[in-house]
């Protein structure tokens, strides 16, 4: 099953590979992560759940499953370095086969799987292609939020919204406000929502929005 050999990755590649002795609550921490991919995590609500004490072990432990590539973990973006490092990640698998054996039915999370795989072929067009991107995500104070934004240098280049949507009527307003006020806050006038299948181009508060499906997007 696919669950007993991710869980022999663990051992080989992470668990003594680190040394680990808290076997159990790792395991745990494994399972929370992937029930939870696409999803902001802290390490100190990882230490807590898991009563742990020291915060760096969670870091450690996490640490070895991105050198393993079975998770990848993208910060917040900020122009201030020390709010970005504290902030909450977002957590993505790379095998999102796992998520349906560990979690629950892909059928159920599909806006959620897209996100996942969008953040994955952007991490493999950065390895590939793109060395010098930087992917993050964006969210203010008021909790509005952007999935992806893409930066080169000092600069921002692209804004990424992701929402399973077929039609204008299933695009939310709250996608399509905050992605505009991304893209006031930083200047970025490239902004994206890659849909379940509905291509269009919205003009909204007098800036541009292109809609392009996920197959489509993929294979560009």
């Amino acid at each position: 099953m696919l669950v007993n050999i991710y869980f022999d990755i663990l051992e080989k590649d992470v668990i003594r590979r680190i040394k680990l002795k808290k076997k159990v609550a790792f395991k745990e921490m494994v399972k929370y992560l992937v029930s939870n991919f696409s999803s902001e995590i802290t390490f100190s609500k990882l230490k807590n759940i898991l009563d742990i004490k020291d915060q760096h072990t969670i870091k450690n432990w996490i640490d070895g499953l991105e050198q393993a590539y079975l998770i990848k973990m993208i910060e917040r973006f900020s122009p201030k370095l020390k709010e970005s490092v504290i902030a909450p990640r977002k957590v993505y698998c790379i095998d999102t086969g796992i998520i349906e054996v560990i979690s629950f039915r892909l059928s159920e999370n599909i806006g959620r799987i897209m996100e996942n795989i969008i953040a994955i072929e952007l991490l493999r067009r950065k390895s590939y292609w793109y060395p010098g991107m930087e992917i993050f995500y964006w969210k203010d104070h008021q909790g509005r939020e952007v999935d992806f934004l893409i930066k080169e240098g000092t600069s921002v280049k692209e804004l990424i919204q992701v929402t399973y949507a077929s039609g204008r009527d299933e695009v939310e307003r709250r996608e399509l406000k905050s992605l505009i006020k991304a893209s006031e806050q930083l200047g970025c006038k490239s902004l994206k929502i890659i849909t379940w299948d509905y291509e269009d181009k919205l003009v909204v508060d007098h800036r541009e929005i292109k809609c392009i499906p996920l197959w489509k997007w993929l294979t560009s």
